[in-house]
C-alpha cells in the first residue's frame, strides 16, 4: 500500500468528542508528526496515546514494524498524572509530569494527532475529526477515562474562586497546593464520588499530605480534616483498610461514608453532599479547604459504541484483553470494563499480558498468558512515607517485597516520588516494563 492511501467519509456515522482528560482539551485537527501523510490503512491502530497506548505502540512497532503501527492522539502534551497527588502537596512541580507527546510516540510510529469520533468494529475502521476514516487490522483501544467536573453543580465554574482545588486536572491541580497554603481555619474536605475513578486512593493520599502540611506550619490544631467518600469502606482490601483506619485514628481525620459531593457553592464556600444510604437527605458543609475528585465514566466516544458493554467501558475478556466479540480488537487500561482498580501500575501489568495475547492472535493461536488483575496503590500518607498497596481481581495482597507493605515506609515513599517516574518514562512508555511479577517471582524465591 503507499504511503498515501484514498481517505473516505464517515458523516454516516455518530460523531462524539471522547477527550475529556485533562491537559488534553486543546482544539485538534487531522496531523501527523511530519513523517508522513496519514495513510488509510495500519496493520496496528492504537487509539490513545496515554500509558497504555504508548506503551502498546512501542510493543506492536517490535512485533510488526513501526511503518505498519499509527498512534491516534489529539493532545501535544503527554501527562504523567500519579506525580499530581505530590504536585498538590507541594512536593513536586507540574512541569516534571510533562513531556511533549511527539517525543514518545515511538521512531517510525505514525502519530495522527486527531479525535476519534465513532468505531466500526463489524467493517475494522474508526473515524477521526473531519470524516477521516481509518482502516486496520487490529486494534487496541486506550482512550482512558473521561472526567465530569460538570456533573457536580456550581463546577467546573467554581474553580474559579480560591479553597477549592482538584488533583485530577492539570488546570486545577496548582489550585489544590495554593488552598493548602491558604489555609486558616475550619474545615479541608476531601471527597470521593460515586462513580469508578482512576487511582482510587488519590483523594485521600492528599488528606494525609494536608494533615502532614497543617501540621508542619502549626495550623493543624485550627483544622478539621473531614473525608466525605461514597464508599462504604475506606479501602477495597482489608490488610490496607485496617492499617489506613489506625492512621486515620492516629491522625485525628473524620470519616463520613456514603457521602457524594453534588453542589459546591463557591462564593459561600459550601459544598453539598448527598446521603446515599438516606435517599433525599443533603448535607451542607463549610469549608476553608475542599478538594474534588471529579465524578468519571467512559469516554464519550465508546458509550453506545459496539466495542462497548451496557455501561459503555471496552467489553475484553479479563484474563486475555481481547474483545470478547471482535477478535482483531483489544483494551488496556482505564477504558475497559476489567475489574481492577484504574492505575498505570494496572496498565503496566495487562501491556505484557496484551503483548503476547496479540502477538498469538497474529498468528492464528489461542491466547494463553493471563492477567490476574494486578493493581499498585501508593498510598502517600506523610510528605515521607507510603503504604504500598498491590493487590489482585480477589481483592487479595500480591505483594512484591518479602515485607509487610501494609505499614508505612520511608523506602515507599522514594519509590513513589523518584523511582517510579522514572520507570514510567524510561521502561513502561518503551514498552519493556509489564509489571513487578519477575520481580516478585525472584524476591520470593530468595527467601525459600
Amino acid at each position: 500500500m503507499s504511503a498515501v492511501g484514498a481517505v473516505f467519509s464517515c458523516s454516516c456515522l455518530r460523531s462524539g468528542l471522547w477527550l475529556l482528560k485533562p491537559g488534553m482539551q486543546q482544539m485538534s485537527s487531522l496531523h501527523t508528526a511530519a513523517r508522513c501523510a496519514v495513510r488509510d490503512y495500519y496493520e496496528v491502530l492504537v487509539l490513545g496515546g496515554g500509558a497504555g497506548g504508548i506503551s502498546m505502540s512501542a510493543r506492536m512497532k517490535r512485533r510488526v514494524g513501526a511503518e505498519n503501527v499509527a498512534v491516534v492522539e489529539p493532545s501535544k502534551t503527554h501527562y504523567y498524572q500519579p506525580l499530581w497527588t505530590l504536585v498538590g502537596g507541594g512536593a513536586k512541580q507540574l512541569a516534571a509530569s510533562a513531556r511533549p507527546t511527539e517525543s514518545l510516540i515511538p521512531s517510525g510510529v505514525e502519530w495522527i494527532k486527531s479525535q476519534v469520533t465513532a468505531l466500526n468494529p463489524d467493517k475494522n475502521y474508526v473515524c477521526l475529526e473531519n470524516d477521516i476514516k481509518v482502516s486496520y487490522k487490529y486494534l487496541i483501544i486506550a482512550l482512558g477515562i473521561s472526567l465530569h467536573y460538570e456533573k457536580i453543580k456550581g463546577l467546573p465554574e467554581g474553580f474559579k474562586h480560591p479553597k477549592i482545588g482538584s488533583n485530577y486536572s492539570v488546570q486545577t491541580v496548582e489550585k489544590t497546593w495554593r488552598a493548602l497554603q491558604d489555609f486558616k481555619e475550619g474545615n479541608a474536605i476531601f471527597t470521593f464520588p460515586n462513580t469508578p475513578v482512576k487511582c482510587a486512593g488519590a483523594p485521600q493520599k492528599i488528606m494525609y499530605l494536608a494533615d502532614a502540611y497543617l501540621r508542619k506550619t502549626g495550623k493543624r490544631s485550627k483544622a478539621n480534616i473531614i473525608f466525605n467518600t461514597s464508599l462504604g469502606v475506606i479501602f477495597g482490601v482489608k490488610k490496607y483498610a485496617d492499617a489506613l483506619l489506625e492512621i486515620i485514628k492516629d491522625k485525628n481525620i473524620v470519616v463520613n461514608y456514603k457521602r457524594n459531593l453534588i453542589e459546591v457553592r463557591a462564593d459561600k464556600q459550601e459544598a453539598v453532599f448527598e446521603k446515599l444510604d438516606i435517599p433525599g437527605e443533603t448535607e451542607i458543609f463549610q469549608y476553608e479547604m475542599l478538594h474534588v475528585t471529579p465524578p468519571m465514566g467512559p469516554p464519550a466516544v465508546l458509550i453506545d459504541s459496539p466495542v462497548s458493554d451496557a455501561s459503555g467501558w471496552v467489553d475484553v475478556d479479563k484474563e486475555t484483553l481481547q474483545h470478547k466479540k471482535y477478535p482483531n480488537v483489544f483494551g488496556i487500561g482505564d477504558c475497559t470494563n476489567l475489574p481492577t482498580s484504574k492505575t498505570a501500575a494496572a496498565v503496566a501489568a495487562q501491556s505484557g499480558v496484551l503483548d503476547k495475547t496479540i502477538s498469538l492472535v497474529m498468528k492464528n493461536k489461542l491466547p494463553v498468558k493471563k492477567y490476574d488483575g494486578y493493581t499498585s496503590c501508593p498510598l502517600v500518607t506523610a510528605y515521607n512515607k507510603v503504604i504500598l498497596a498491590e493487590f489482585d481481581y480477589n481483592g487479595q495482597p500480591l505483594e512484591t517485597f518479602p515485607i509487610d507493605q501494609s505499614k508505612e515506609r520511608t523506602t515507599m515513599y522514594h519509590m513513589k516520588a523518584d523511582m517510579m517516574p522514572l520507570l514510567y518514562w524510561n521502561a513502561l512508555l518503551k514498552g519493556y516494563w509489564g509489571g513487578p511479577a519477575p520481580v516478585r517471582k525472584m524476591m520470593h524465591l530468595s527467601l525459600k
